[in-house]
């Protein structure tokens, strides 16, 4: 039989390995190797379950965490400067765009030392070279008219004030040709916005995402933000107004839409679920089994 002096050294030891671990995992919330904890942004993801099926092994897991709170998921591609998708839950609101909050890089994208938080970019101009090395900056949209930062994650679909702050990270950003940004793309995020605050009874999940293309912003003679050929977007309610009106009740508990960031042809697309899956399945890089929404949203019984 131990002492009890041994018996309370090995408690303590046990009890510091625990709260190591627990800081550990709090340290590093930012650049997540999964989202299957709540301080890894699970309670973003409908069932805590991210899309599968990407083929890639060099995305980034990003909890996006502001204020030390986490606020919801992306998948970043540190290559190409620019997110793959965000997954959000979607919160009733008016719709406002608040456009006084900074534009903010994630610390952690460049170093695991860094702060698991997003931060403000700098005041001065230039930004150490292993930020721009993994994201994109400022200046990176600074000379180019024809685009706009569009987010995945919009503020309007967030109606705590720190909730859409958070939205202003570039890493929640995509170039968006102007006249599909302020038209179709700003229209259909309205409308779901609208929809879901009018007839989910729930907690409603998104997932806005993108598709690549050759299309790139250059600065400097280099590579430096890919700009999505295709945009695509789905929502999972679950729990939803089972007396609305016909043309609304058929697009729950999930749907989901596409449009081309172009010019012109620009429409946005309403479909169902595995019609967008089917049509994203020919122009990305994943496997057979690609699936946006556990279980495709359908609630086991």
């Amino acid at each position: 039989m131990k002492p009890p002096s041994e018996n309370c050294s090995l408690s303590l030891a046990a009890v510091l390995s625990v709260l190591t671990c627990v800081l550990l995992q709090g340290a590093h919330a930012g650049v997540v190797g999964d989202f299957n904890h709540a301080e890894r942004c699970k309670d973003s993801l409908y069932m805590g379950t991210p899309p599968r099926g990407y083929l890639s092994t060099s995305f980034k897991k990003i909890c996006q965490r502001y204020e030390d709170k986490p606020r919801y998921v992306t998948l970043y591609d540190p290559r190409r400067h620019i997110p793959i998708y965000s997954a959000y839950t979607f919160k009733k609101s008016d719709g406002e765009k608040k456009v006084d909050f900074p534009w903010m890089f994630e610390p952690q994208l460049a170093s695991e030392k860094s702060t698991s938080n997003m931060e403000p970019f700098p005041q001065a101009s230039s930004m150490h070279m292993n930020f721009e090395d993994t994201q994109a900056v400022l200046e990176d949209y600074a000379d180019v008219v024809q685009y706009e930062r569009g987010q995945l994650n919009p503020d309007e679909h967030q109606a705590d004030p720190l909730d859409k702050a958070s939205t202003y990270s570039l890493t929640n950003v995509v170039p968006q040709i102007r006249e599909f940004n302020m038209g179709p793309w700003a229209e259909h995020q309205d409308v779901i916005r609208k929809r879901l605050n009018n007839y989910c009874r729930g907690k409603a999940f998104v997932i806005t995402g993108v598709t690549t293309s050759g299309h790139t912003i250059r600065r400097n003679n280099l590579d430096r933000v890919a700009v999505p050929e295709y945009m695509w977007s789905a929502y999972c309610c679950t729990e939803f107004d089972q007396n609305a009106p016909y043309f609304v009740r058929y697009k729950f508990p999930v749907y989901a839409a596409y449009g081309l960031n172009d010019r012109v042809n620009n429409h946005m697309v309403e479909v169902p679920l595995k019609n967008l899956e089917k049509f994203l399945k020919g122009r990305m890089d994943v496997d057979k089994n690609f699936q946006i929404f556990y279980n495709d949203c359908v609630p086991d019984n």
